[in-house]
């Protein structure tokens, strides 16, 4: 099995997903800068709603690699955002670390990695502590989930 040191050499993307939900979008005013008195935020600000954060953080390089940001946090969110990322290096190989949470082992997900790997390559697999059930050598694009 590599490691994922040498997956980099190797062609292969360790992607760590997770969502951040509940991004507040506020608008606030700004008291400028006058004599003695710096640039402040006023304590009283009107709320746009929120948004959901998902990104990815390629664990061998660092990066952040084809973040999205939305309304909404459904399955179909979930599905497109992963499609994209894949978009970003089609012919790569993808290992993709994800938690538990429902849209992370979905129907529709297992659906588009059976479609991109022509069906007979998808496997889903899980991480239980440090030991894992990777197996870069046989699929494409492979899905590790974490127990919580």
């Amino acid at each position: 099995m590599l490691k994922p040191k040498h997956c980099s050499h190797a062609g292969v993307n360790v992607i760590s997903t997770d969502e951040k939900t509940g991004i507040q979008a506020l608008e606030r005013e700004i008291t400028p800068m006058k004599a003695k008195f710096s640039e402040r935020q006023d304590h009283e600000y009107a709320r746009h709603g929120t948004q959901c954060l998902i990104a990815n953080f390629n664990v061998v390089t660092g990066q952040i690699v084809s973040p999205s940001m939305g309304d909404t946090r459904t399955e179909e969110d979930f599905v497109e955002h992963i499609h994209r990322t894949i978009e970003t290096m089609p012919s790569g190989s993808w290992v993709f670390v994800v938690d538990n949470l429902n849209t992370h082992v979905s129907e529709g997900l297992v659906k588009l990695v059976a479609r991109l790997c022509e069906d007979s390559q998808a496997i889903v697999s899980s991480i239980a502590g440090s030991s894992t059930n990777m197996r870069l050598r046989v699929a494409r694009i492979q899905y590790a989930t974490t127990v919580t």
